[in-house]
């Protein structure tokens, strides 16, 4: 099988990125970023996802981590995409995952269809425990990177979260990662039913 792995490197006057993906890896991860909560949460999305992921990133933080935290989105939705290859030719594309954590589940669906979208879902139940910032870390950012990344793969993405209502951000994110890169294992996976086609009845993936 082609080996299914990225190089990238990315550098505006806001941030500068490296990335270095093995789609086929074994979950082995080396995060810097300047934005802790972050790393964390793409360390569990490597790790649960078998993907091996180098990743270094500076960026202008001193400001906010609004730059920072988009194009390091952006550049992993395009690593993904370059190491998938220009057809997806033999993937399974779509791809389900779930991850709970206490009383909260996080479900995750992707099709590496072409078409970036992004549609993020939170249900709390048993009372109301609000999803305050952590380490200025918000929703607003987690949505807007999820948005990014599934603009930049070209892939529908679904996340589902179902929170008890004392659950925190942290706790909410970690479902989320964790649920993103068990779908995306499946969604990238080489059916060999698929006989190394384009996994589309219009056969193409753009």
């Amino acid at each position: 099988m082609i080996e299914r792995k990225a190089v990238l490197e990315r550098k505006s006057n806001e941030t500068q990125i490296k990335v270095d993906l093995n789609v086929d890896g074994k979950g082995k991860a080396k995060i810097k970023t300047p934005i802790g909560l972050l790393s964390h949460m793409i360390e569990l999305f490597t790790f649960h996802g078998f993907f091996d992921l180098n990743l270094e990133v500076t960026g202008d933080t001193h400001i906010d981590i609004h730059h920072t935290n988009e194009d390091i989105a952006i550049a992993l939705g395009k690593a993904f995409k370059k190491a998938l290859g220009e057809d997806k030719a033999g993937i399974k594309r779509f791809g389900s995952g779930f991850a709970p954590m206490e009383g909260t589940l996080g479900h995750s669906v992707v099709d590496i269809s072409g078409r970036g979208y992004l549609k993020l879902n939170i249900e709390t139940s048993g009372g109301g425990f609000d999803l305050s910032q952590e380490e200025g870390y918000s929703i607003q950012h987690l949505e807007h990177f999820l948005e990014s990344f599934a603009h930049q793969l070209g892939a529908n993405v679904i996340v589902n979260v179902k929170r008890d209502g004392s659950a925190d951000l942290h706790t909410v994110m970690e479902t989320v990662f964790k649920s993103l890169g068990i779908a995306l294992d499946q969604a990238t996976t080489v059916d060999p039913r698929r006989d190394g086609k384009v996994p589309s009845t219009k056969g193409i993936i753009d």
